[in-house]
């Protein structure tokens, strides 16, 4: 009698090879950051390896290039901004004091880790590639519209304008002392008008209603 072999289960072996595989880019990902933090924007892809304390094989078995190195720091860094961002607004009331919370966490970010900053925006050898200071700011300003779109529902207004908005904190490559209070003054303007028209008879409230009933 012919016994039949049972078919070898290959989706857990894929799945935790997978897990595995995106444990360890997170790893090398993070060692990346603290050599760049290290060495500066210009560190290349051997030290790198040496300060993850692997060779640069093993580095390439899983950053093909450093496009892919770069795409992934990039993610990270817009992670780790947006990650600083979520409670330093949410522990503010008012709109304004909002933005400005906002604005302050991503300039402090930038001033202080100033190497990764550089290593994320100024790649032209590689930028080709890929465009990943978009993409960084396509993470923190999706994350942040998030946000401001709550905090506007939760008023009853319209969450419509969240997204420019975030995209104006996050737009600015400016330094942090000169401009900080100048963009919340900027962008509090917008939040400020949609406020006073919602307030106004026959102003922006009014027109919503008015499209809702059409």
């Amino acid at each position: 009698m012919n016994s039949v072999t049972p078919p070898v289960n290959t989706d857990g072996r894929r799945g935790r090879w997978d897990g595995h595989r995106e444990q360890r880019r997170a790893e090398l990902t993070a060692a990346a950051i603290e050599a760049i933090r290290q060495h500066g924007p210009e560190v290349g892809m051997e030290a790198i390896a040496a300060h993850a304390g692997v060779s640069k094989p093993v580095l390439y078995r899983y950053f093909a290039d450093k496009s892919e190195l770069w795409l992934a720091v990039g993610q990270r860094a817009g992670a780790m901004v947006l990650e600083a961002m979520v409670p330093a607004v949410a522990s503010v009331r008012e709109e304004r004091a909002a933005i400005a919370a906002a604005i302050d966490v991503y300039l402090a970010h930038i001033e202080g880790d100033l190497n990764l900053y550089r290593f994320v925006v100024h790649q032209p050898d590689i930028a080709r590639h890929r465009d990943v200071v978009a993409d960084v700011v396509d993470t923190v300003a999706s994350g942040l519209a998030r946000i401001f779109g709550d905090r506007l529902r939760a008023r009853g207004l319209d969450s419509g304008a969240s997204l420019p908005w975030a995209y104006g904190v996050v737009g600015y490559v400016i330094s942090r002392e000169a401009l900080g209070e100048y963009l919340t003054t900027f962008l509090w303007g917008g939040v400020s008008g949609i406020n006073r028209a919602a307030d106004t008879p026959g102003g922006f409230a009014a027109q919503q209603e008015g499209w809702a009933v059409q």
